[in-house]
């Protein structure tokens, strides 16, 4: 029986790529260059990387998915969703707990959310994985920085040809009330949005790859948080299947800086787990 490989790239978008000028369009609006509004500090390369994995092997890989963090301008995670106390504008990479919004340190501007926005923020601390981030807006729908990163665009779309399929494109981030770094599952489902809920039939379909390749934006997030859902819910969903399965490109992932302490934390984590770390460039 043929083995199936499968490429999961998490994330691989304008917004999140340390991108040089050259590459960052003018706005027609402005006249100035777009600039990533998210840069992790390697990603460009980590993207180049990538798509040379896509053009090396791509007549060997019988699937790749691609998630897309998918954002408005109005979301819970970006400083225009809140205001300070004093009606002062709230500056993006600020941390905002429970406990300063009953404090009225920070709050929604739209004052009618107080209660839905301390439920939210209740649920997520009690989970014990994030702080809600007020990140820099990011990966607004329909904009350059939402976009895919050129280099994986084509590879993506020349092995699409190659192998008469499309590639398999996920978004997540739509709901403005809750953080979506997994592609799996929102960090706290709504339950009057199933796009938030567990994704079963994505798990399905990546628990079908003998080998499941890994790599994306960023190790600190959204890859190891996608990650980690897999490996804790495949097992129960698809019994026979262990995260020997998985192999993580660490060359073609980079952490957020100042989170570098839980890019390892990750990758050590996903070793002891049964994970395999391997480089693009490793024999396969």
């Amino acid at each position: 029986m043929a083995h199936s490989n499968q490429l999961l790239v998490i994330d691989p978008q304008n917004d999140f790529c340390d991108l040089p000028a050259a590459w960052q369009p003018i706005d027609p609006v402005t006249g100035l260059r777009t600039a990533p509004s998210l840069p992790v500090a390697g990603a460009h390369a980590d993207m180049q990387r990538t798509a040379a994995f896509i053009q090396a092997h791509g007549a060997a890989l019988d699937g790749i998915t691609t998630t897309l963090d998918s954002h408005q301008q109005f979301d819970i995670a970006h400083p225009g969703y809140w205001q300070q106390a004093d009606g002062r504008a709230v500056a993006a990479f600020t941390p905002i707990t429970a406990a300063q919004v009953r404090a009225g340190s920070f709050v929604p501007r739209n004052g009618a959310l107080l209660q839905r926005t301390l439920q939210y923020l209740d649920a997520l601390e009690q989970q014990g994985r994030y702080t809600l981030m007020a990140w820099p807006v990011h990966c607004e729908i329909g904009s350059w920085g939402h976009g895919v990163h050129a280099d994986v665009l084509a590879a993506c779309s020349a092995w699409q040809l190659q192998r008469q399929r499309a590639v398999h494109n996920v978004f997540k981030g739509t709901n403005p009330f809750t953080e979506h770094y997994s592609a799996i599952e929102a960090e706290v489902p709504d339950a009057d949005d199933p796009g938030t809920a567990l994704n079963t039939r994505l798990l399905a379909a990546l628990g079908a790859a003998d080998r499941l390749f890994i790599a994306g934006e960023a190790s600190s997030h959204c890859v190891r948080a996608t990650t980690e859902h897999i490996v804790h819910h495949l097992p129960r969903l698809q019994p026979g299947w262990t995260p020997e399965r998985i192999t993580l490109l660490t060359d073609c992932m980079s952490p957020v800086g100042g989170f570098e302490a839980q890019h390892t934390t990750f990758l050590d984590a996903m070793r002891a787990q049964g994970v395999q770390l391997a480089s693009s460039t490793d024999d396969f």
